[in-house]
């Protein structure tokens, strides 16, 4: 599938890959549905090589290794505070 094809998907609304449990949900992308089905399925192919926790997809892999590197690569501008993921950054900035 071309990427101008999904890239217009976000503009129309299409959503073509549904999800078949009774979660209703629908997706743009085949990769975000097969992400979304792991759900499910409890699939959690991604695993961290120093604990063996393991994960539904990459992006929350890449966030737990932080936990063990020390990582915090969202800053606050204001307080010079640091956060290793972006969704703690994010609620921290409302304090602002």
């Amino acid at each position: 599938m071309s990427s101008l094809i999904q890239h217009v998907r976000l503009h129309t609304g299409e959503k073509p890959y549904e999800c078949n449990e009774e979660c209703g949900k629908a997706f743009t992308q085949p990769a975000n549905f097969l992400q979304h089905s792991r759900i499910h399925t409890e699939e959690k192919p991604f695993e961290c090589t120093v604990c063996e926790k393991a994960f539904y997809d990459t992006f929350a892999l890449v966030r737990h290794m932080r936990t063990h590197t020390g990582h915090k690569p969202f800053e606050c501008s204001d307080c010079e505070k640091t956060f290793s993921d972006n969704s703690s950054f994010l609620q921290h900035r409302k304090i602002h």
